[in-house]
């Protein structure tokens, strides 16, 4: 299932360490839901036009000077029509001075006021790449993900068919196991899939027969990576002798999973095939593409001058 449920407000404080200055009273369960945060300059100016008040707010050294010109009554006015808008939290970046009028409204309000040491700008991008991470679109799907030569290859397929058996040959080719049996997927941008392993199953695979075994132990660090993007996604299927399969590879397939859309191809398997070398070579060519050249269209105009020639 597809997922964009929000970042708890308490974890993000933790994982920033911000300091508390005053926790309101949904502290412990306020989500956050964008990933875009606001320097509220035109708000404490009187501008609420366009406002989004889901989005952190955050001031620094530009808005303490501006707000410092004014009475205590004035900003006390300003800040209560800031925080009656019910924003997530406010944080004061720069260890900036904390206006007695701030923690008054704050406190009245209920609203969360935060402190952190950082300049605003590195405190705006450690908060944005935290919420990008934790917002981005997610979705679990069943296979098997590995990295070969830096390619990410997500495995698909029916229960039984060979996914884990092929990835523990891969990985005592010297590839990397992402994860098996189910893999976890965000899209990062619009273009760009990370896939990994749920927390619970990371680093292990089960292999019918012998039972689950944990590949970072029995094959070492070099074996396991947490996260790769999904560059290509290889379905296998048992060979059926009624199918016809694409022989020469200019057949162009796609998949799309959250929006985006994955180069796909899919693999007849039968007995004696070595899916191993296969899943290389499918990597191998994948990235070649992705490069710029296509082996496929090289050989077809190849054969297309050679008919020519002998027309001409």
């Amino acid at each position: 299932m597809e997922s964009n449920g929000g970042m708890l407000l308490k974890k993000l404080v933790e994982a920033i360490g911000l300091q508390i200055v005053n926790k309101s009273s949904d502290y412990e369960t306020k989500r956050i839901t964008t990933q875009v945060v606001n320097r509220p300059g035109l708000q404490l100016g009187g501008f609420y036009d366009f406002f989004d008040p889901d989005r952190m707010q955050i001031i620094g050294v530009a808005e303490t000077a501006y707000l410092a010109q004014f009475t205590s009554g004035k900003r006390l006015e300003k800040f209560e029509r800031f925080f009656e808008s019910g924003i997530p939290a406010l944080i004061i970046a720069h260890d900036s001075e904390l206006m007695p009028e701030c923690l008054e409204a704050a406190e009245k309000h209920d609203i969360t006021l935060l402190k952190s040491p950082k300049e605003t700008s590195e405190l705006i991008v450690a908060i944005i790449s935290k919420l990008k991470d934790e917002l981005a679109p997610s979705v679990t799907r069943h296979g098997v993900f590995v990295e070969i030569y830096g390619e990410g290859l997500l495995i698909t397929g029916e229960s039984g068919i060979g996914k884990s058996e092929a990835a523990i040959e891969l990985i005592k080719r010297g590839h990397r196991l992402i994860s098996d049996d189910a893999v976890d997927i965000k899209r990062v941008d619009s273009t760009t899939l990370m896939g990994s392993a749920p927390e619970l199953i990371r680093n292990y695979i089960e292999l019918r027969g012998i039972g689950v075994v944990d590949v970072r132990r029995i094959f070492g660090m070099g074996s396991v990576k947490w996260s790769e993007k999904i560059d290509l996604v290889v379905q296998l299927e048992t060979w059926k002798p009624e199918t016809t399969y694409d022989r020469i590879g200019n057949e162009y397939h796609y998949v799309d999973i959250l929006g985006v859309k994955v180069p796909h191809i899919t693999i007849p398997i039968q007995p004696g095939r070595n899916l191993a070398v296969i899943l290389e070579v499918a990597a191998m060519n994948n990235r070649q593409k992705r490069q710029g050249y296509d082996s496929a269209k090289e050989f077809s105009d190849r054969i297309d001058h050679y008919f020519d020639s002998l027309q001409g």
